[in-house]
C-alpha cells in the first residue's frame, strides 16, 4: 500500500499532467541538496523514498579501489578492505553506500529550499508536457476562453495550458471579453526561458478553412475541395475551390441559399469580406477569377518556371484591380502562387511602342544619300557628329542652330530635305536630287549673313513653303507644286 506522501505525489501530477516518477525524483533531489547542506560535505550523496513507508533515506556514494594509492578523493573513493568492513559481498569498482540521517535537518532554510528544488522540477516537467501536447497540434483548431489581456496581447486558457495571441495574430475587427469563448488556430509553440510558449491566431487562413468545413457539407465530405487560400485578417479573404462532382456548383455550395452559409461565416469574422473563387488549373484562367471583381482584357504568362504572370486591364478597372493599397492583386498573387505585373492598355501600348523601337533596326543612312542636303551643308554637319539622317531626324530645331554655319533658313531647308526623303521612302519612290545648288546657296548666305552680311542678302528658300519662281520674260510668278523637288530661282 503506497504511503500518504506517495498519494500526494500522484496527486500533484495528475493535475499537473507529468509523470509520478517525476515528482518523486525532484523531491529526493530536494532532500539530497538538504543533506549537503546540512553536513557541509562535497561527497556524492543521494536519496531514496520508500514508496511503501513515505521515509526517505539519504546515503554517501563512494566508489570501490582495490590499493589507498588509487584513492585520489576520500570523499568519493574508498578502498576494497574499508568498503569491506560495511559489507563483505563488495567488489573492486562497486559501490559502497554509507547512510547519512535525514532526522533534523529539514530545518526552516532547508525546508524552503527543498520546496523551490521540487517546484522547479515540476515547473520543468510540466513545461516538457505542455511542449509534447502541442508541437504536434500546430495548425489544429481548439476552443479557448480568454482568461485575461496583457497590453496588446490575449492570454487564452486552451485546457492543459495558456495560450497567448500577439498583435499580430489578431484580426483587427475583433475585440474580446474576459470568459468569452472563441475559436482559435494553434499558431506555434515556443521554448522560451519562462517555458513552452503556445502562441494561437485568429488571422491565420486556416481559420477562415475550418469554418467553411464546419459551414459546408459538401467541403465536410469532400465533394467540394478547397485549394488555396489568402488572407489578410480583418480585410479581405479569397478562397478557391473546386468540386469533384460535376452536378455540384462548388461557388454555391460555399456561398449557400441566398449566402447564408457565407454569411455565417463572415459574422464570425465580424464583418471581413470573403471572395469565393472557383480554382483552375489553368494559371490564366485562374488569374481571371482571382482577380474579380475587377474584368481582365488578357492574361500573358510571362515566365512558367518563374511563375509570372502579366495582367492588363481596361484603364478603368486597373484601381478596381489592384485594389485599396494594392490588396487585390496581392491576395491573387498569394492565391496563385505566381508573381502578377497588372498594368493598363494604355500602359500596355506605350511599353509595346517602347519595345517596337527598340527592336527595330537601327538604320544608318548617310547624309550624302538625301537629296537637297549639299556637299557643304552635310561637311558641317559631319563636323559636329551627325552623318546619318536618322540622327539628324532625332534633332530639335535648336540643337541645329548650335552647330556652326547653321541658321534658322538653313534649318527650314533641312527640315524640308528630311521630310521629303521620309516621304519618299513611304512613297516607295527614291527623293529627286534636286536643289542641292540651292541647299549650297544657303549654307553660303547663312555664313555670310554671321560674318556680318545681311541675312536678306543670302539667297536661300524657306523649309516647307513653295518659292515663287518667275519665268524669263513674264513678270507674274509661277508656284512650283512638284513633290520632293525644291524651288530654285531662275534668271
Amino acid at each position: 500500500m503506497a504511503s500518504e506522501l506517495y498519494n500526494i505525489i500522484e496527486g500533484v501530477s495528475r493535475e499537473k499532467g507529468i509523470d509520478p516518477q517525476i515528482v518523486v525524483s525532484a523531491v529526493e533531489d530536494a532532500i539530497v541538496m538538504a543533506t549537503r547542506k546540512y553536513y557541509k560535505s562535497q561527497e556524492n550523496l543521494r536519496a531514496k523514498l520508500d514508496k511503501e513507508t513515505g521515509k526517505i533515506s539519504a546515503f554517501a556514494v563512494k566508489t570501490i579501489v582495490e590499493t589507498p594509492e588509487q584513492v585520489e578523493d576520500p570523499n568519493l573513493q574508498v578502498t576494497l578492505e574499508d568498503a569491506r568492513k560495511v559489507d563483505p559481498a563488495l567488489e573492486v569498482g562497486g559501490e559502497l553506500h554509507i547512510p547519512r540521517t535525514t532526522e533534523g535537518i529539514l530545518g526552516r532554510i532547508a525546508a524552503q529550499l527543498a520546496k523551490q528544488v521540487i517546484f522547479q522540477k515540476v515547473r520543468e516537467a510540466e513545461r516538457d508536457t505542455v511542449y509534447n501536447e502541442y508541437i504536434g497540434r500546430v495548425g489544429e483548431i481548439v476552443n479557448a476562453t480568454v482568461k485575461r489581456v496583457e497590453g496588446p496581447d490575449v492570454i487564452f486558457d486552451i485546457g492543459k495550458a495558456e495560450a497567448r495571441m500577439p498583435r499580430k495574430e489578431q484580426s483587427r475587427l475583433e475585440s474580446f471579453a474576459i470568459g468569452e469563448r472563441v475559436r482559435v488556430v494553434i499558431a506555434r509553440v515556443e521554448r522560451a526561458a519562462k517555458g513552452p510558449g503556445v502562441v494561437v491566431s485568429r488571422a491565420a487562413p486556416e481559420l477562415v478553412q475550418h469554418l467553411f468545413q464546419t459551414e459546408v457539407p459538401e467541403i465536410y465530405d469532400g465533394t467540394v475541395v478547397i485549394r488555396a487560400i489568402a488572407r489578410e485578417a480583418g480585410e479581405r479573404t479569397k478562397i478557391a475551390v473546386m468540386s469533384k462532382d460535376k452536378d455540384v456548383d462548388a461557388v454555391g455550395a460555399c456561398v449557400g441559399m441566398k449566402g447564408m452559409r457565407v454569411q455565417s461565416i463572415i459574422r464570425e469574422l465580424r464583418g471581413e469580406k470573403i471572395d469565393i473563387i472557383e480554382y483552375h488549373e489553368d494559371p490564366v484562367t485562374f488569374a481571371e477569377k482571382a482577380l474579380q471583381p475587377a474584368k481582365v482584357s488578357r492574361v500573358t504568362v510571362i515566365d512558367s518556371a518563374e511563375k509570372h504572370l502579366e495582367v492588363v486591364v481596361d484603364d478603368s478597372q486597373l484601381s478596381l484591380a489592384i485594389g485599396k493599397k494594392g490588396q487585390n492583386v496581392r491576395l491573387a498573387a498569394k492565391l496563385l502562387g505566381w508573381k502578377i505585373d497588372i498594368k493598363s492598355e494604355e500602359e500596355k501600348r506605350q511599353e509595346v511602342e517602347q519595345q517596337m523601337a527598340a527592336m527595330a533596326p537601327q538604320a544608318t543612312t548617310p547624309l550624302e544619300n538625301v537629296p537637297g542636303l549639299g556637299e557643304g551643308l552635310v561637311e558641317k554637319l559631319g563636323a559636329a557628329g551627325v552623318t546619318t539622317v536618322e540622327a539628324l531626324a532625332d534633332m530639335t530645331p535648336e540643337q541645329l542652330e548650335a552647330i556652326e554655319g547653321i541658321g534658322p533658313k538653313t534649318v527650314e531647308k533641312i527640315s524640308l530635305a528630311v521630310n521629303n526623303y521620309f516621304a519618299s521612302l513611304e512613297a516607295g519612290a527614291a527623293p529627286a536630287a534636286e536643289g542641292e545648288a540651292v541647299a549650297e546657296e544657303v549654307v553660303a548666305g547663312e555664313s555670310s549673313a554671321e560674318a556680318g552680311e545681311s541675312a536678306e542678302e543670302a539667297p536661300g528658300a524657306l523649309a516647307g513653303a513653295a518659292e515663287e519662281t518667275v519665268a524669263p520674260g513674264q513678270g507674274e510668278p509661277a508656284v512650283e507644286t512638284e513633290a520632293g523637288s525644291a524651288p530654285e530661282k531662275t534668271e
